[in-house]
């Protein structure tokens, strides 16, 4: 079926100023026709409500990129499979959408558009079930992991070591959704610390957000012999050569069209795909626990040998929020093709010489103080504004923006969706394992990759 992206994306302008109760209708008319789907879904539903709407922006604004755009579908396909999505699933789901878009729309809604909507949903569906049915062949729907190893590093961060009962395949920059049994179906995204290992253990760095479910639990209520649940890896910040899963051909082919310039303000930007690996140098800027999957990336470049330098930056305000700068000096000390730098903002100091082993200032600031970077391939994790004055200080420092790779737009949600969390009181007790949470509990300020329509966007850090 040949698609249209230009009918979807101009009718879809007519519902976004009232994405938040487009999508409560959504989730309103899925239960009412489809009550047994509703144990797909986490207790809680405001976060998911918002991350419906994103998710489905990524979509629309990336039909002019059918192959990327497979490859994120075949990964939603793939994760969708630890909620229990089964394909019998997806009618129920596209109806209830067409169903909302139609309600929305208004006199704007006409049978062309539903013709495009009709294909748009279906095409995503058949990517996302062929992808689910492939990895069926050789992966469970999750894992249960025992947790070896708890250290607290702050108050409020901690390092796990996780042992899978089976092998669970990633690429270093990748993440895994975790849920604990405190928290019964509240899945949240943590990226991997580590690269890929002989023994198959995972570490992840976990910071408890303020009235975070998972993340507190994860912190302050776990220890050494304790298992969780984990979902498949996911993500695209990688260095391209090592993203285990394969493209899938793409059904997603619009008419040719002139691929817009630009992403209009506000929209998801197009999922890009990744191009071949160039063997650049390596600048990786980390704020906080942003550090995971960049400490995953130097790890994977430094381990793969060759003559790839590699330049880690780890930013913080003091120097006890450099939670992990005792293992990335033994890491340095092992590669000599790597060099971490700590980089305080709220440190009154003054830098010694460029070859110091601190700086001081912003993660911004301080780039210029090296040589260039214009040939170097830069990843960036961290808060959004890190990552934007960091962007912005690289791209005005020479670095093309095609080799800048970040998760900004994910980040940024992540923060939204934190603030109006925080508003919300949170239950007075934890359900147990077992149990679902009270209906009127509020959500926690993490993002919650759950059941959605089959488009929901990954997240990680």
């Amino acid at each position: 079926m040949s698609l249209e992206p230009r009918i979807v994306k101009e009718s879809f302008t007519h519902i976004e100023p009232d994405g938040e109760r487009a999508t409560a209708y959504f989730y309103g008319r899925l239960f009412a026709e489809n009550p047994r789907l509703r144990t797909l879904f986490p207790p809680a539903m405001d976060l998911q409500r918002d991350r419906l709407f994103h998710a489905l922006t990524t979509l629309v604004w990336s039909l002019d990129s059918p192959d990327s755009l497979a490859h994120y579908l075949s990964q939603l396909g793939r994760d969708h499979r630890k909620f229990g999505v089964r394909p019998e699933h997806y009618p129920a789901v596209g109806a209830a959408l067409l169903a909302t878009l139609r309600r929305f729309s208004g006199d704007a809604w006409t049978a062309e558009t539903e013709a495009a909507w009709t294909g748009a949903f279906g095409a995503a569906a058949e990517i996302m079930i062929a992808a689910a049915e492939r990895d069926a062949s050789d992966a469970p729907p999750w894992w249960v992991a025992e947790v070896v190893e708890h250290e607290r590093r702050a108050p409020d961060i901690a390092v796990l070591t996780l042992r899978p009962s089976q092998p669970l395949r990633f690429a270093a920059g990748q993440y895994i959704t975790v849920q604990t049994a405190r928290w019964p179906r509240v899945w949240r995204p943590y990226s991997i610390a580590n690269a890929p290992r002989a023994d198959g253990m995972l570490r992840l760095h976990v910071r408890a957000v303020p009235g975070g479910w998972v993340s507190g639990t994860l912190v302050r209520h776990t220890t050494a012999g304790d298992t969780v649940l984990l979902g498949p890896a996911l993500g695209a910040m990688t260095l391209p050569t090592e993203t285990p899963s394969t493209q899938t051909p793409s059904t997603l082919t619009p008419p040719a069209q002139p691929r817009p310039t630009g992403t209009p303000s506000g929209k998801a930007r197009p999922v890009e795909a990744r191009p071949a690996d160039s063997g650049r140098d390596l600048l990786l800027v980390a704020g906080g626990t942003g550090l995971a999957p960049l400490k995953a990336i130097a790890e994977q470049a430094a381990s793969a040998g060759g003559h790839r330098e590699v330049h880690l930056l780890f930013a913080a305000r003091t120097e006890r929020d450099l939670y992990d700068l005792a293992e990335l000096r033994l890491l340095e000390s092992s590669c000599p093709r790597l060099r971490v730098v700590p980089v305080l903002s709220d440190d009154p100091r003054r830098d010694g010489p460029v070859g110091a082993k601190t700086l001081h200032g912003t993660a911004a600031e301080v780039l210029d103080r090296f040589r260039d970077w214009s040939e170097h391939e830069a990843y960036v994790a961290g808060p959004p504004a890190m990552i934007r004055t960091t962007t912005a200080a690289l791209e005005r420092l020479g670095v093309p923006p095609e080799r800048i790779h970040h998760d900004l737009l994910e980040t940024e949600q992540r923060e939204r969706l934190a603030r109006r969390a925080r508003d919300r009181t949170p239950p007075a007790s934890c359900p147990v394992a077992g149990h679902a949470a009270p209906r009127e509990a509020a959500s926690e300020p993490e993002p919650e990759p759950a059941a959605t329509v089959p488009v929901n966007e990954p997240e990680a850090t």
